[in-house]
């Protein structure tokens, strides 16, 4: 069975390689972790700062609510129409 790390550990070793501007082979060799592995992190941090900065990222509870309010406008208009 494969090693476990926590989001924690993986947003940090990410951040060593996209922002750090470390190299991801030294950091993998330093860190004991397979490459392709680390790089995977380090995309999905890129992607999620990505997302972050133009606004597309919601959270689960803000779906919610945009879910809710958009039933209530469904039905408003659902019940000016008959």
């Amino acid at each position: 069975m494969g090693k476990y790390y926590t989001n924690e550990y993986k947003e940090y070793v990410a951040k060593m390689v996209a922002e750090e501007g470390r190299k991801g082979t030294e950091v993998a060799y330093e860190l004991e972790i397979p490459y392709a592995t680390m790089m995977r992190w380090v995309k999905l941090y890129n992607e999620k700062k990505a997302a972050e900065q133009s606004g597309e990222h919601i959270t689960p509870s803000e779906l919610e609510k945009l879910k809710k309010a958009h039933d209530k406008e469904l039905k408003a208009l659902k019940e000016e129409n008959e």
